[in-house]
Formats: C-alpha cells, structure tokens, sequence
C-alpha cells in the first residue's frame, strides 16, 4: 500500500522560548495554524490522494504538546473524524522532550496519534544550554523511554553544526537516539535565519556556522550510525519552501535545496572507497561497482563527481558503477573485472 503524510505546519505554536537557530516561520513558510486552516489544508490533500493510500496527518513544526490543552485538543479533534472514517490511518505529531508525561501521551493516544518525533538536537547539555533549549539531555531519555513505552513509534531529530557542538557530540546524538529506541530519524544541519539569536552571533563572530561542504562531512557518521541501526531516515537538511529564498533570510550555515542528495553521495563514496581498499588493483584496472536498485544517482553523485573521482583517483582504466537487484539499502560491492570485460 501506498504511503502518504498531509503535512501541517504550526510554527512556533507551542514553543515555550525561543531556540537561538529557530525561526519557524521561515522554515516553514507559513503563518499560525487554526483548526479551520487545518481542515481545509486536510481536505485539499484528500482531494489529490487516491483512496487505496495509507494516509498520516502530520502536525509540523512547533511544540505540538505544549500547546494549550484546549488548542491541542481542538487540532487533534480535526483529524478524529477522517480516522474514524477510515480515510486517515494515523496521526503524527513533532514536540520537545521535557512537554511529554503520561498524561499527554495518554492524549495523543485516544486521538490517533501513532508517531511521536521528538526534538532531541544534540545529547550535550553544554550545546543544549548554548542554544537555549531550555531542556537537558536527560529530559531527552525520559521522554523517549516513555514514549517507547507506551507504544508509539519514536522518531528522534538531531541537528549537525550547533553552536558548540563537534563531531564528536553529534556521532554521541545519534548513537543516544538508536539507544532510546527510535525507528526514524531526521537531521538537520544548522541554517542561519535572519532575525534569530544565532544570526546575531554569527554577525559578532561568536558563532562560525559551517559551509555546506563541511554538514556534507561532519553528517555522513551520524548517518551511517543511524542507517547501520536500521533507522530510516526521514530527511535530511530542511524542506524547500519560498520563504527561504526570500532576500536575506538565510544569512549562513547548510542551506542547500538538494543537501540530502549530497549527503548520501559523500555516504557512498566513502562507502565505495572502503570497498575498492579491499581489492589488490594493478596499473589500469577494470573496475565495477554495484548498488542497490534505485541508488544509482546517489552513487555516481552530483555532476558524476563520485565517479570521475573514483576513477582518477586509483587511476583506472575504466569503471561502471551499475544497479544489482542483489543488493539492499546502501550496499555497496566493488568487483574488479578482466581487461576483456572492461573493455
């Protein structure tokens, strides 16, 4: 069966302060949600999904859970009747960890929520602290214990680049995430917003945001953390929207429309590299590299960048990188080939 999520974003509905890199209403492009906004949006989507879809509505991009009860209650209360009709199958809601206690969740569930994501950012109280947060890394484990606990399907977001935070830290972040039982993740690496905390400090030389060259690097370890630990990952950079070409919003860090794609580009081509170490190549060898069904853009990269890399560098006399329906996931096989079957 088809899958299918109707997205609607709450910006900073819920948020009890303000995280020195957030600026929700640009991410998200999109205004304070109501319920009657929330219907028509719901009733839009329906209009275009066929019926044999399996169908989640998600509620993006606040603090869904420390929203006023009432307000909480009202959003949830216009998605009941499409689950109780069968045309949704569940509902999806983002939130911070120290906003979920037994009571909430005991909420959720009798309204249908399935899947609960939870803002995680970083395990290190040192960068939590830095960027505001106002949650500690422990609040982070309690809420995800219950979370688990209680039967929903935990999805952790992380981001790369925080003011502070190494390489080290966020390899720590994700394996904490696997440890606390998430099937899915996010990652994002950090953006500067004009008119955010972090914009401030990036003007005044308190903060060095990355290159989108440098969240390529430092987010392919987490990646293969949380892929190794069989987490699917859900995105990887922020969604494209408007708003975020708007003259002067993004004043630094990894904004890039195709971030994602890079990312798992420098995955295979670290990947494939560790596989060719374990070839005895001679002068022009005849080189062929598999990957699963559906990988083969990744794994050539952008502009063939991988491919004409791999291939300069081991001075190869040809190389094909091609599909095997053999392989899974991002399984990667190198083959080396007979000067006749190269040529």
């Amino acid at each position: 069966m088809r899958h299918c999520t109707i997205p609607i974003f709450v910006p900073h509905l819920g948020c009890p302060c303000q995280c020195s890199f957030c600026n929700q209403k640009t991410i998200t492009g999109v205004r304070p949600m109501t319920p009657i906004d929330a219907h028509r949006q719901i009733e839009a989507h329906l209009a275009t999904i066929p019926r044999d879809t399996a169908v989640e509505i998600a509620f993006f991009g606040g603090s869904f859970t420390a929203i006023p009860r009432d307000e909480m209650v009202a959003l949830l209360q216009v998605a009941s009747p499409y689950i109780k009709s069968g045309r949704v199958a569940s509902v999806r809601i983002s939130t911070r960890p120290d906003a979920i206690d037994g009571d909430v969740l005991s909420l959720l569930a009798s309204h249908g929520v399935k899947t609960i994501e939870l803002g995680i950012q970083s395990t290190s109280d040192r960068v939590l602290y830095a960027c505001r947060r106002g949650h500690t890394a422990e609040d982070c484990r309690r809420a995800a214990e219950l979370i688990v606990s209680r039967g929903f399907t935990l999805g952790g977001q992380m981001m790369i680049g925080l003011p502070y935070s190494t390489l080290a830290d966020e390899i720590k972040t994700a394996r904490a995430i696997v440890a606390m039982g998430a099937k899915e993740a996010r990652i994002y690496p950090t953006v500067v917003f004009s008119g955010t905390p972090l914009s401030e400090e990036t003007a005044s030389g308190d903060y060095m945001p990355l290159t989108v060259e440098e969240a390529v690097d430092r987010t392919v370890a987490p990646m293969e953390i949380l892929l190794n630990a069989d987490i699917k990952l859900l995105r990887i950079g922020l969604c494209e929207n408007e708003s975020l070409h708007a003259p002067g919003q993004v004043i630094g860090g990894a904004y890039h429309p195709a971030l994602g794609e890079l990312c798992y580009s420098s995955l295979y081509r670290k990947r494939m590299n560790t596989e060719i170490s374990k070839l005895t190549l001679s002068e022009q060898s005849n080189l062929k590299i598999s990957v699963a069904p559906g990988k083969l853009s990744m794994a050539i990269g952008q502009k063939r960048c991988n491919y004409t890399a791999i291939r300069d560098e081991f001075a190869l006399a040809s190389l094909k990188i091609v599909e095997d329906p053999a392989l899974a996931g991002f399984a990667v096989r190198a083959d080396l080939l007979s000067q006749e079957k190269g040529s």
